[in-house]
């Protein structure tokens, strides 16, 4: 693995204080440069190569392979078969908390969905293990597969999301809507889509003894660590992981998946290191994917356009083997104020693999329904949009009555419209055209997502030549973690980051917990702090209680921190420096640990979220249906902002992808096989560079005290919430037609 550097010079200096600060990314040149090493460049010696053989039938069994013909192939080793494969020390459908989920690792015969992995060729060289690969020739006895929203008796789930309740409700709904004066009654269909990060899933697996060196991209260090110890029954300390760099998560790196853990069979049935990479159309199934929903919003509003009730109903599809469902609905606990509210799920069964975890879940889904919604409740009572927001957006959360920060929301309104230009827009649809003809929509959408947080632990040291190190198992899958978190540690330890050794990415470090629910800078972030402050407080009982010291009997006063030198609180004229304390107190260096986790007390108190408003301008071609987005502004508050670089970064790429929710991703299952026709990145539509509009980003500022000791909300998946419904909308208001199943297409708008 070649050296990771981190610890060189920022590009822009710090003034005061790194937090706050647009420097560049750390790890920016090796990435440039090619040399950040990611799982699938490291090659040990002796390494063999592993290729998955998937299933070409969502549901039956395969009734033969020819092991013997892969096995001539020149170059073959092994193959790994149901019937032919180590032993694992538990049953991998044994659940055994909340974050495991039923993998296909070759246990039995059977097909649950397509593109299940059914055996694993072993060679010398990549092309052999594919070419023995197709010579297994797989047979199956197919069964008929259960596709889409109807392919079965619904039923409703014990939870939604991670434990969440499956229906939530305040106040009557039914007398809310008989008492409206307005009322709407709308379903909306959002499509299954696929984890499609630049890096595929990979791992380089090598045993030694019952020892176990892994190279893998993960987005969850401790729980892949965990769970791969409890299915090789070794203990967590003869594992090693390293990730220190990610090609891109979403979520679907966040737990240990089928495949890694064969590339770690494989490694052990063989004797020796072994590579394993995902195609990329083997991505389409067995590590997760966002699920289709349906949904049903109905509304109600009075002669004024205040809300009386609003109801959010999702169904949506798990696979026949585990559960997750999608809490689509649970978008509309939130956002508005209505006296009664409503939320709940329904599920069925599907020849499909497991849906999970993809950036923002079920707030992605659910917002672009409800923004259309509420869209549609506006232009009914006949209310401009934002005037309709902002007379029913809640100022406490709707469902629990705890405050948030809901003047932060209406900041968000405001100085997004007014960069936007928002008072000029026609209430009428179809009534505005440029000087090509094209008809012009403009829409908006509010974007809400909750600040969350985990635990970690963090190691702080000060050494006596005057620098520092930080080592914390976080993860950095391209938002920028080693670069933020770096300018926390650096603040943290009083010193420039230049002086800082940043160590991540490892699972012999200290647990960053897991890089997901945007929530890794605050969880990571505050540990980092928790650290910082206790090695500071162990250099100031040196200083403090040595008679030679400047600061002694400084520890009723205190002492601050900074540029490398402890200074007392109540006379800035005494101070020392690091070096000058450990060389006196005769150690080479101090250090510390320290943790971070939610505040129980303020959890109970307060709704914790981060909100945001986007507005979006769009063309349509008015014979041709074909649809552009021109524009979009976007105004987010998000807490302490830890670098603006990084975070415009973060909520530019939401707002793509809602783009690409509302006009582009979809995968489409042929109902005849249950195989996704489209699983590539050719026939998977993202926007590209000619797509994306220019963007505006404005980050509001806000100060919230109460989400963590820094202040900090994530930015990753908020940006996608408002802005898919802001496309949606603006789509309608420049047609006048009210697309209500996404994505949109051209013979929606021709029809």
């Amino acid at each position: 693995m070649s050296e990771l550097n981190l610890t060189s010079a920022p590009t822009h200096l710090r003034h005061g204080s790194s937090i706050g600060q647009p420097l560049t990314r750390r790890d920016g040149i090796l990435k440039v440069k090619g040399q950040a090493t990611y799982a699938a460049d490291n090659h040990p010696p002796g390494m063999l190569f592993a290729v998955m053989a998937v299933s070409s039938i969502a549901h039956g069994r395969v009734t033969s392979l020819d092991v013997a013909a892969a096995k001539r192939h020149p170059g073959v080793v092994d193959v790994m078969t149901p019937d032919h494969k180590p032993r694992l020390a538990i049953d991998p459908e044994i659940k055994t908390n909340p974050f495991v989920f039923r993998m296909e690792v070759l246990q039995s015969n059977e097909v649950r969905y397509a593109n299940q992995p059914i055996a694993v060729v072993i060679a010398e060289t990549l092309e052999a293990a594919t070419e023995g690969a197709v010579l297994l020739a797989p047979r199956y006895e197919t069964l008929p597969a259960l596709i889409g929203l109807d392919a079965g008796e619904s039923y409703v789930p014990p939870v939604v999301g991670v434990g969440n309740p499956t229906e939530n409700h305040r106040g009557d709904v039914e007398a809310g809507l008989a008492s409206a004066g307005k009322q709407i009654d709308s379903i909306y269909e959002t499509p299954p889509q696929y984890h499609n990060a630049m890096e595929p899933h990979a791992i380089v697996a090598a045993w030694n003894g019952d020892s176990l060196q892994i190279d893998m991209p993960t987005q969850g260090l401790m729980l892949s660590l965990g769970r791969i110890a409890e299915l090789f029954g070794i203990a967590p300390d003869k594992i090693h992981i390293r990730s220190p760099f990610l090609g891109g998560g979403f979520g679907s790196k966040g737990l240990m998946s089928g495949p890694p853990t064969l590339g770690i069979m494989a490694a052990k049935l063989v004797g020796k290191p072994v590579k394993l990479v995902l195609r990329r159309e083997q991505m389409y199934g067995p590590v997760g994917h966002r699920a289709p929903t349906r949904q049903r919003l109905r509304i109600g509003a009075d002669g004024e356009g205040r809300l009386t009730a609003l109801d959010h109903h999702a169904r949506t599809v798990s696979s026949t083997f585990d559960d997750f469902y999608e809490p689509a609905a649970d978008a509309s606990h939130t956002l508005y104020a209505a006296p009664a509210i409503r939320t709940s799920h329904d599920a069925v069964r599907v020849n499909t693999g497991t849906p999970l975890f993809m950036r923002a879940p079920g707030e992605a889904t659910g917002s672009i329904a409800l923004e259309s919604a509420i869209d549609e409740m506006a232009w009914t009572c006949g209310i401009d949009p934002l005037a309709f927001r902002l007379k029913n957006y809640a100022e406490v959360e709707p469902i629990t009555g705890k405050p948030f920060s809901s003047k932060a929301l209406r900041a968000c309104y405001e100085q997004g419209a007014a960069r936007f230009g928002w008072s000029k827009r026609s209430l009428q649809p179809r009534q505005m055209r440029d000087d090509a003809g094209l008809l012009v929509g403009w829409g908006m959408g509010t974007a809400t997502f909750p600040a969350l947080m985990f635990q970690a632990e963090a190691r702080a040291v000060l050494r006596r030549d005057g620098s520092g190190a930080m080592e914390i198992g976080a993860h950095d899958m391209g938002q920028g973690a080693w670069t933020a978190l770096a300018q926390i540690a650096a603040d943290e330890l009083g010193l420039d980051i230049d002086r800082v050794e940043f160590k991540a990415g490892s699972s012999d470090l200290p647990d960053a917990g897991i890089a997901g629910g945007s929530a890794h800078t605050a969880t990571a972030g505050a540990a980092i702090h928790s650290a910082g402050a206790a090695v500071i407080a162990k250099l100031a009982d040196l200083a403090t209680n040595d008679e030679r010291s400047p600061l002694f009997g400084a520890g009723n006063a205190g002492v601050i921190a900074r540029d490398g030198r402890l200074i007392r609180r109540d006379d800035e004229s005494r101070s020392e420096s690091y070096p000058e304390i450990l060389a006196r107190a005769g150690v080479a260096e101090v250090e510390a640990r320290g943790t971070g986790a939610p505040n129980p007390a303020a959890m109970e108190e307060y709704a914790m979220h981060a909100h945001g408003a986007v507005f979006a301008e769009v063309k349509v071609d008015p014979e041709l249906g074909q649809v552009r987005v021109t524009r979009m502004v976007g105004a987010f508050a998000a807490g302490r902002i830890v670098n603006p670089h990084l975070v415009k970064s973060q909520l530019f790429g939401g707002m793509i992808w809602g783009m690409s929710f509302a006009l582009h991703e979809e995968a489409i299952t042929d109902r005849r096989s249950g195989r996704i026709m489209n699983a590539n990145l050719g026939e998977y539509h993202i926007p590209v560079n000619a797509d994306v509009p220019p963007l505006d980003v404005i980050t509001v500022e806000e100060h919230d005290p109460h989400v963590n000791a820094l202040g900090i909300k994530g930015v990753g998946e908020i940006g996608i919430t408002g802005s898919a419904g802001a496309v949606a909308n603006a789509v309608w208001h420049a047609t006048g037609i009210r697309v209500r199943r996404f994505p949109i297409k051209i013979e929606e708008l021709l029809t």
